[in-house]
């Protein structure tokens, strides 16, 4: 898909909707957006499997974000069974961006998929290229999902600013893993925090290597329970405990 040189205003839509058990979908989309561009891409993957066979998609998604061009990119995936089929979906995001070029993604994941690998490589290449990350997973039942980051910063005052957000229910496990390398006078910051709930399990290994003296890398990683004072102050406004911690888990993914 080619963007021309400073179109302004245009939206990209990418859906997916898979309906038979037993699929496995493969797609690959190649974004190519000319200089000076400011458009938002939206892609967005269904699942309805209603046998007892898995149905998967896997995507890749390639950005080549030009000189001074500005990309929004919001993922959303979703999924649902109303028999014992399992939904399995493993994006990967590629993402290089040229001088001054600026990339916002805002990808989340709320229930329904049985096994994930969300793996986002990016490459800041480019003098003042800049990239936001927002990150939202939920899981539940015996779900697993894998979030891989892997950010270089090569461009002289490039920055990245990544946040990740987990809830981890019932007997599902998470992990997050995230590798940060700036190699030239950059800025980066990457956050990942987490709530447990029932007998749930989430990991975080956040790591970064600076390479330069000007390389100001900072990762931080927050892994717990809901606060009980959160619960009662809600409950007090007429909640049951379900409904509070609906409502702080909403606020939390927003």
């Amino acid at each position: 898909i080619f963007i021309k040189p400073y179109t302004k205003n245009e939206s990209v839509d990418i859906p997916v909707i898979i309906s038979d058990t037993g699929l496995y979908d493969m797609v690959y989309n190649d974004f190519y957006i000319g200089e000076g561009a400011d458009v938002t891409i939206v892609a967005g993957c269904g699942i309805h499997n209603c046998g007892e066979q898995t149905s998967r998609h896997d995507g890749v998604h390639t950005f080549h974000v030009g000189k001074n061009a500005k990309v929004k990119y919001i993922e959303n995936h979703y999924g649902e069974t109303e028999s014992t089929g399992e939904n399995v979906m493993n994006p990967t995001t590629v993402v290089e961006i040229e001088e001054g070029g600026y990339m916002e993604m805002d990808t989340s994941q709320i229930k329904g998929i049985a096994s994930t690998v969300r793996d986002t490589s990016v490459h800041l290449k480019g003098d003042g290229s800049k990239i936001v990350v927002r990150d939202k997973v939920m899981t539940h039942e015996d779900q697993h999902a894998d979030a891989i980051f892997n950010v270089v910063l090569d461009g002289k005052g490039s920055s990245c600013d990544l946040t990740s957000r987990a809830v981890a229910k019932d007997n599902s496990t998470q992990t997050f893993k995230a590798n940060t390398i700036g190699n030239a006078p950059c800025a980066s910051h990457t956050e990942c925090d987490g709530i447990m709930m029932d007998n749930a399990r989430i990991s975080a290994a956040p790591e970064i290597a600076a390479n330069d003296l000007d390389a100001a890398l900072i990762h931080e990683a927050a892994i717990g329970k809901i606060a009980g004072e959160q619960l009662i102050k809600l409950m007090t406004l007429g909640l049951t405990e379900e409904e509070a911690e609906e409502e702080i888990i909403a606020g939390f993914l927003r």
